[in-house]
């Protein structure tokens, strides 16, 4: 028996240190690029055709310099992502809370087929809807504005799915209450169920701004002008030379989705869990 026990204390422990060399191993992998971002972001004045090894051989701030002062083309790009993120988010949140608020509380005719629809559509990929969306926005007149990638954005089957799972967590004795107190259902969703769903909501934000700012094909195809572009175009196209600036560049893309776990990685991580 104590061999037994011997041996299944020496496995276990070989399970747990196999585990945490692997946890460890691949949180290298994954920071690696970030970790060589950061440290390049610091070269000075350094092309990437002479760029030799992981550190750079002279630091500075130059590439800094160049995206934050002298090129404001950059920044622009910035904003164009920072509106339109914020814009996209803000929009899927207020249809998604409405949606899924009606889905989890209301009765009414086909509301399961009607559901059964919004998961179909969420099991779609984004490109199987891009012609007709691009014909549509065609029609309207508002290609070429960020008009055509927020109104085909907005709605999120994802988020309808998400909010109303976490509206069903509401019991309806608390939404029996609060309508007696003569609660109006606008003042209900905001100040009760928003709050008991706040989990929920928190990944619903997080994740939505991180595919919005991310978003690649959508200003491609529905952006002629240059301009108008989101950073994460403008990064893909930069014709530059120097690894300062492009990793500059990489961090001024990587720092609000990193900003923004940060400051809700609690709720995140709670509604992530529910």
């Amino acid at each position: 028996m104590i061999r037994k026990s011997v041996a299944k204390n020496k496995r276990i422990g070989f399970l747990v240190l196999f585990g945490r060399m692997s946890v460890i191993l691949l949180a290298t992998v994954a920071l690696f690029p970030v970790v060589y971002m950061v440290a390049n972001a610091f070269a000075q004045d350094v092309s990437m055709e002479v760029t030799r090894g992981f550190l750079p051989s002279t630091w500075g701030v130059s590439g800094f310099y160049e995206v934050f002062v002298r090129r404001p083309d950059y920044l622009v790009k910035f904003w164009n992502s920072l509106m339109l993120s914020g814009a996209i988010v803000a929009g899927q949140c207020i249809l998604s809370a409405l949606a899924g608020y009606g889905f989890s509380k209301f009765m009414f005719p086909l509301r399961e087929v009607i559901y059964f629809v919004v998961i179909v559509l969420m099991l779609m990929p984004y490109q199987v809807t891009l012609v007709s969306n691009f014909l549509i926005t065609e029609a309207l007149h508002i290609n070429n504005t960020y008009w055509a990638i927020l109104l085909p954005a907005i709605f999120s089957p994802f988020g309808v799915f998400l909010l109303r799972q976490g509206f069903d967590a509401m019991t309806e004795e608390i939404r029996e209450a609060a309508m007696l107190e003569g609660c109006s259902q606008i003042y209900l969703l905001i100040r009760i169920a928003l709050p008991v769903c706040q989990g929920p909501l928190t990944v619903l934000i997080l994740l939505s701004f991180v595919d919005a700012w991310n978003m690649v094909e959508q200003p491609l195809v529905f952006l002629q002008e240059s301009f108008r572009y989101p950073i994460s175009v403008f990064l893909a196209q930069m014709d530059e030379s120097r690894i300062d600036i492009l990793c500059t560049c990489g961090i001024l893309v990587l720092l609000p989705v990193l900003l923004l776990f940060l400051f809700s990685e609690e709720d995140f991580m709670a509604g992530a869990i529910k």
